[in-house]
């Protein structure tokens, strides 16, 4: 379908002069991707969110674990007193 065009190259040797070929706009596949910004976009916006909540949930878990130990060393302190 799309195939590169080489350029001819000429049989006898002739002085080379720079051409420019103008080439007209390749024509788009009929399809636009119009439609699947909205997709991605919804797709990137939940994939923030949802990491955010992980780290949330990570940062909890993290401070009920110090608060657990914090309480389990007093808690054993006491009863050694």
């Amino acid at each position: 379908m799309f195939r590169p065009q080489l350029p001819e190259i000429p049989h006898s040797p002739t002085p080379l002069t720079a051409q420019h070929q103008v080439q007209a706009p390749a024509p788009s596949a009929g399809r636009s991707l119009t439609p699947y910004v909205g997709a991605v976009a919804a797709v990137v916006v939940v994939g923030i969110v949802l990491t955010a909540l992980l780290a949330a949930v990570a940062v909890t878990a993290v401070s009920v674990a110090v608060a657990a130990v914090v309480l389990r060393s007093l808690v054993t302190g006491a009863t050694r007193r």
